[in-house]
């Protein structure tokens, strides 16, 4: 394949793009998550490579996966949503409160969760854009109000479904199978296709990526920058909204701590994201391989005996790389876009020359 940019001229002083380092740098993430697998394959004939394992991974990533899509859009506008963890429990919470407790039919009161879930998102982006307040803040604050909510709403306990149980019409919606495989996998291909054709093929994505890589651009051409940015909370907010639902059909109850436990692999696997596929930009193909990056490494540290304590560290690890490698992916992209010359050599101490 080669290079559809034009060399740069060596009388400049400029980096020629190197084809090899572009494809390392696109396709790491996905060769890595192969190598995982025949590590791990090698390692652990007899139970890594099996259908039992892949079958487990599709269904138990599925509800992170949903999140890291959820946490991927504000990431685009250079937003940041802390909310993500917190709004998970509180959506789940309510759809077992709705079902258990208040008699409603199912599909209303997962209509309702997602509904309430994109109002939430509205709500986190008119804080941020026209409070001024910055995203980390902004949904930290946000948060916590959701946390609180739901321990109102639970008592600080937890939703138990009566002897009838949850209709099983809802709980099928995460442990039925479809072609063979656990239904949930699907949802997060048609989440992640949904989201790949509005980011990458639709003006919506394109002023979105505008905003998150130059807001002040974006004014100046005319985009409605505010807006983008409640646009990509809103988004995440109804996402969330899903995946509560998912959550409440797996666990068959309302745990009101729970949601915490998805906010570090969302955000681990949005940044790992944006170093594949499109270097230097959040996207959805690269949050998806990440999640699969994660998702293999943990079932194979988990098949060697690794005590409890290694799953925080793994992901705490891959956050603090995930976020250095996306700074650099970011700023190798904006050298490269602008044709900038390498920074010169500092002059010796001493004026010597």
């Amino acid at each position: 394949m080669t290079d559809r940019r034009t060399p740069r001229s060596a009388s400049t002083g400029r980096r020629t793009p190197r084809p090899g380092g572009h494809l390392i740098g696109s396709y790491g993430l996905p060769a890595l998550t192969l190598l995982l697998v025949l590590v791990f394959s090698l390692a652990l004939p007899r139970t890594f490579p099996t259908l039992d394992t892949a079958d487990s991974i599709l269904s138990t990533q599925s509800i992170p996966a949903v999140l890291a899509l959820a946490a991927t859009v504000p990431v685009v506008t250079g937003a940041f949503d802390l909310s993500l963890g917190y709004g998970l429990g509180l959506a789940h919470v309510m759809v077992m409160k709705l079902i258990v407790e208040e008699g409603w039919p199912w599909p209303l009161a997962c209509a309702a969760v997602v509904v309430g879930g994109g109002l939430a998102g509205v709500l986190n982006g008119i804080v941020v854009e026209f409070g001024r307040i910055d995203s980390f803040i902004a949904t930290l604050g946000t948060g916590s109000m959701m946390y609180a909510i739901t321990g109102w709403v639970t008592g600080g306990g937890r939703i138990v479904p009566g002897p009838q149980g949850l209709p099983p019409a809802f709980t099928d919606l995460y442990d039925s199978r479809f072609l063979g495989l656990p239904l949930p996998a699907f949802y997060v291909l048609a989440l992640a296709a949904v989201l790949w054709l509005v980011l990458e093929r639709l003006p919506l994505g394109r002023y979105l990526y505008v905003v998150g890589s130059n807001p002040r651009a974006a004014e100046l051409v005319g985009i409605r920058t505010r807006s983008c940015t409640v646009y990509a909370f809103t988004a995440s907010g109804l996402i969330v909204g899903l995946a509560g639902v998912l959550l409440a059909a797996q666990q068959q109850l309302g745990n009101p701590s729970v949601g915490l436990d998805y906010l570090l692999p969302a955000f681990a696997a949005a940044l790992l994201g944006s170093t594949a596929i499109r270097p230097g930009r959040p996207n959805v193909l690269g949050t998806v391989v990440a999640v699969a990056v994660l998702a293999v490494g943990l079932t194979g540290i988990g098949q060697l005996g690794a005590d409890f304590w290694t799953v925080p560290l793994f992901y705490g690890g891959t956050l603090l790389i995930a976020v250095g490698l996306a700074g650099y992916a970011s700023r190798r992209r904006l050298r490269t876009d602008t044709g900038l010359p390498p920074e010169p050599p500092k002059p010796a101490e001493g004026g010597a020359e």
